[in-house]
């Protein structure tokens, strides 16, 4: 009996311990999960026995067990909505595909949570009633060239619109716009004959810009031949008439030496027979003589003959006396 006594307690103390155990295990772990970190950039919205409580912001909170819970964990950051493409009809009854992004941030975490039911698929559904409505009011063309002043005014009325909901829209964009095929192959066509018109107008500008950079070539060339043919005669007159200077100055300085030694007309006279002796070894075939040199030549025979008579008389001697 009493070992059978001691068994039950000893089995009875074990199990009080295991389950002291557990159930210490189980606080620990409700109270880790209590502990509760929000990250940089968000916030907590926590409710306490279903109604809210308080918004954590980021860094360590402890939320009470079984009473406080966090209903929705919220993003802070700039959020990027593509939706999908919207078939729009514009003014002039033309229907196209629009794929719009949309660029919202959470501003209000509370209005996020509690203003509208889902805000993404209700900011979706707002984006592609707004955007038939100013397409409706636009043809075509202008549909086409006034993007900008389209996602202007998106932004503003879907940032009035979702201003209830703790939403702010930030920036809205037109991806892309599709227009029918036949629109769309009527505005290749256009665009090829638009660069095929820039590509004519660039060659024609390119060849006219050849063109007078050839002709300012030639231009300059011929400018720059004329100098330089300029340049050589003046530099053959130059030098003629530096040449008649000197022969000039040059005459007058033997005028000068004559004048200077006083030569009487004898010594003029056969300075003039050298100068003619020289002229008529020349090939000249006439000769005229001034009748002074004339005069001085024939004296200058009949002295030549008078010194030769003496050396011819002694031989006349001889053949006397032969």
């Amino acid at each position: 009996m009493l070992s059978n006594l001691s068994v039950f307690l000893i089995g009875g103390a074990i199990a009080g311990t295991i389950a002291i155990a557990v159930l210490a295990l189980i606080v620990i772990i409700i109270l880790i999960r209590s502990v509760i970190i929000v990250p940089q950039a968000h916030v907590f919205v926590v409710e306490r026995l279903g109604s809210y409580r308080e918004t954590w912001q980021t860094g360590l909170h402890f939320k009470m067990p079984f009473i406080d819970r966090v209903s929705r964990r919220i993003s802070l950051k700039e959020i990027v909505a593509d939706f999908a493409p919207q078939f729009v009809i514009t003014k002039d009854n033309v229907t196209m595909q629009i794929d719009t992004v949309l660029f919202y941030q959470v501003v209000d975490p509370i209005l996020y949570s509690y203003g509208i039911e889902d805000p993404i698929n209700a900011i979706d559904n707002l984006s592609a009633t707004t955007l038939r409505n100013l397409i409706g009011d636009l043809e075509l063309d202008e549909t086409l060239t006034s993007r900008d002043t389209i996602n202007n005014q998106m932004r503003i009325l879907l940032d009035e619109a979702t201003d209830p909901w703790g939403i702010k829209v930030n920036r809205v964009e037109l991806k892309n716009i599709i227009p029918p095929k036949d629109i769309q192959n009527a505005m290749e066509r256009q665009m090829k004959a638009e660069r095929e018109k820039r590509e004519s107008i660039l060659i024609a500008e390119g060849n006219k810009e050849s063109q007078i950079r050839i002709a300012e070539g030639e231009k300059e060339a011929a400018i720059l031949r004329a100098d330089a043919k300029r340049e050589q005669a003046i530099r053959e007159a130059d030098g003629e008439a530096q040449a008649i200077l000197k022969i000039q100055k040059a005459r007058a300085e033997g005028l000068l030496m004559i004048k200077n030694v006083q030569a009487d007309q004898s010594v003029i006279s056969l300075r003039g027979l050298e100068t003619m002796e020289k002229v008529a070894d020349g090939r000249a075939t006439k000769i005229l003589i001034p009748s002074e040199l004339q005069a001085l030549a024939t004296a200058g025979i009949a002295i030549k003959e008078t010194m030769q008579e003496p050396q011819d008389l002694p031989q006349e001697n001889n053949l006397v006396d032969n």
